[in-house]
């Protein structure tokens, strides 16, 4: 009993070490700008397939190289998701701050493209998209560099993009008419994909009974990391000071000289990675698809919201709660110490299925911010006071 006890709080710290993961940069990102990205999860996604190409590739040239690959994907799968978080910030969610309602169709407009992106990508999609973000991106930023023009300058932007999409399209019809690129199968398709963990990685310890999976105790592992990490950059650095300030008063901050602009960028670049870095640890528990996303969406914005917007212990508070409160139900371990309690016992036995204990779980959720609505520890800030 007690060895079942522990393998199952064992398995809910390790479900929550992957929600923090996944929340880290959500909880950074909605802090800051209060947007809700709801293509967080797809970028989770593309750290996953990163990792995948990085494996891929790695097993290409064997030995050593394969054995080390995980360190290699951690890396490539930060910068990738930030760069296309970056883009995301320039191109969309810049011109809708404030507007909670748009932000979040619009975000959700871009998780359906990335998923599709996914399953049809092939080297003509992937020239098409690399030159139409330098036509576009290269216009605003020669436009930005300019005069301020004024009224007209939304007209500008609007036939700079349809200039960049008609380029692009026209570009793109030429190279899969006359080099047949477009003929080859897309890179990944719908079906999903499986990541080899290295040697190392596979098999666990024993450990009082307990069976502890290299690949889970190394999931915690980097979460560790990470959270020192960021609460070493948001304490330690300029950067961190500058975002710590304008999470609490942006009108001030910008006042004081505070670039709020490049603030957001870098913020939401940041909080991007570190979805990339979760999609890397993700996919070391199983396979990987277009919908791999959309499994933690949910569960991620359910930490941030419960641990306090923008509060880093509170998202720590929060990931290991619901991830373990959420595998004690689902797997039946609650209900087989409530034996004794059979009304309870009954009661927990009906949610002891995955999708079921979810319910419950949800439904606690609800109950507890009835009590504190602001999480479990709310944010402070003038802005807050308002």
């Amino acid at each position: 009993m007690l060895a079942g006890f522990l393998d199952a709080i064992f398995n809910g710290i390790s479900i929550g070490a992957v929600l923090l993961i996944a929340a880290l940069g959500l909880a950074i990102v909605f802090g800051l700008m209060g947007v809700i990205n709801m293509a967080h999860g797809e970028l989770m996604m593309l750290g996953a397939y990163t990792t995948f190409v990085v494996q891929n590739f790695s097993k290409q040239l064997g030995g050593l190289w394969f054995e080390s690959y995980i360190f290699f994907a951690l890396i490539f799968a930060f910068l990738i998701t930030a760069i296309v978080g970056l883009f995301l910030e320039q191109g969309v969610v810049r011109y809708l701050y404030n507007r909670p309602l748009e932000t979040l169709l619009a975000t959700w407009g871009v998780s359906l493209i990335l998923q599709q992106f996914v399953r049809s990508v092939n080297w003509v999609l992937v020239i098409g998209v690399a030159l139409f973000c330098l036509l576009f991106f290269g216009g605003l930023w020669i436009l930005n560099s300019r005069a301020n023009f004024g009224r007209v300058r939304n007209w500008i932007v609007t036939v700079i993009l349809l200039l960049s999409l008609g380029v692009t399209i026209a570009v793109s019809n030429f190279l899969s008419a006359t080099y047949q690129l477009a003929v080859t199968q897309p890179w990944f398709g719908a079906q999903n994909v499986d990541v080899t963990a290295p040697g190392w990685l596979r098999g666990g310890m024993s450990l009082g009974g307990v069976q502890l999976p290299f690949a889970r105790l190394f999931i915690i592992a980097l979460t560790v990391i990470c959270v020192v990490g960021i609460y070493l950059f948001l304490q330690r650095s300029n950067w961190g000071l500058r975002i710590r300030a304008v999470t609490q008063n942006r009108s001030m901050s910008a006042c004081l000289g505070i670039p709020t602009q490049k603030v957001d960028a870098m913020t939401f670049a940041l909080g991007s990675g570190l979805a990339g870095v979760a999609g890397c640890a993700i996919s070391l528990l199983g396979s990987v698809g277009p919908n791999t996303g959309q499994n933690y969406i949910i569960d991620t914005f359910m930490v941030v919201v419960v641990g306090g917007v923008g509060n880093l212990v509170g998202s720590i508070v929060a990931a290991l709660a619901i991830g373990t409160v959420n595998f004690l139900i689902g797997s039946g371990t609650l209900a087989l110490l409530l034996t004794p309690v059979q009304p309870l016992a009954d009661l927990f036995t009906f949610f002891a299925t995955t999708s079921m204990a979810r319910v419950m779980v949800f439904a606690l959720i609800i109950a507890f911010l009835q009590w504190k609505p602001a999480g479990i520890f709310p944010q402070k800030g003038r802005t807050v006071d308002v």
